[in-house]
């Protein structure tokens, strides 16, 4: 393990538990497969879908990304303004579970920033790879201001792209800080940072702490992550999408990152009474 690497104290034994009702191994094995026919459907389906229009391609990338977390057997609430926004937005966001990619593209379709290793997942490296995911080498650090370049331009080509700076997985009882480099890709666009905030939530809808079943941390396989989250009943992920904040507003890098940490983590200050349930 690289010192220099950002890292969290979660586990998968002790936060990755979950303590509400659960679903029959039936049910859960059918959700399972039903989630990675959605996933290999998007795989198959995602050449074609780039020859649609801008307008098209993001509306059924959402369908396909809202469909990808109903078929896991977790509900989506929306809290906020749709993600229309505007063309070379930095969308950012914590990081809690491998779900947050489809719960971000369901509304804001863009392309993601990601470690390289995810080339090697099976069906979601594939279709990270067509879907245009900007990869990154979190171990060559040489590589981070070729990285850096790599997402201005696409910023300045019009492309929203999609980053958590955290740099790793939290389990949602508390967070990391946000690593500036991708702020500075911000500023050198002269971008629009657009923050929201990831939370997984277990029924009854008053229930206030995180999801732990929903946590993706530290060394979980995958595939026992998958099996937690079509086992756990009363699912729900929450994204809840905070005001814009222009690159301009801050002098540098660093201050840009503190400010959309903040952002993120104040979740009590940003309520909205908007929001959609699913």
């Amino acid at each position: 393990m690289n010192p220099w690497l950002p890292t969290s104290p979660c586990t998968p034994l002790t936060c990755a538990g979950h303590d509400g009702r659960t679903r029959g191994r039936a049910v859960a094995v059918v959700l399972l497969l039903g989630g990675c026919a959605c996933i290999l459907a998007g795989v198959l389906g995602a050449p074609f879908v780039l020859l649609l229009g801008a307008v098209r391609r993001e509306r059924l990338i959402r369908l396909w990304a809202y469909g990808v977390v109903r078929a896991f057997g977790v509900r989506v609430r929306v809290i906020g303004p749709p993600g229309a926004g505007v063309p070379g937005t930095l969308v950012v966001a914590n990081h809690i579970s491998w779900l947050d990619i489809p719960l971000v593209a369901a509304v804001f379709p863009g392309r993601m920033l990601a470690k390289s290793e995810i080339r090697n997942w099976p069906l979601l490296g594939r279709l990270a790879a067509v879907g245009g995911t900007l990869f990154v080498e979190r171990e060559r650090f040489r590589a981070l201001p070729t990285t850096v370049r790599d997402i201005a331009a696409a910023l300045r080509g019009g492309s929203r792209v999609v980053a958590f700076p955290e740099g790793t997985t939290w389990c949602g009882r508390g967070g990391g800080r946000f690593g500036p480099a991708v702020f500075q890709a911000a500023i050198d666009a002269d971008a629009t940072i657009h923050p929201v905030r990831i939370t997984y939530r277990t029924a009854p809808a008053e229930h206030t702490s995180p999801a732990g079943a929903a946590a993706f941390v530290g060394d979980d396989p995958l595939i026992a992550s998958l099996w937690r989250v079509v086992t756990a009943a009363g699912l729900t992920a929450e994204i809840r999408v905070l005001p814009q904040i222009p690159a301009g507003d801050c002098p540098d890098r660093r201050a840009l990152a503190r400010l959309a940490q903040t952002a993120v983590a104040n979740d009590s200050a940003n309520r909205s009474p908007e929001s959609v349930h699913h």
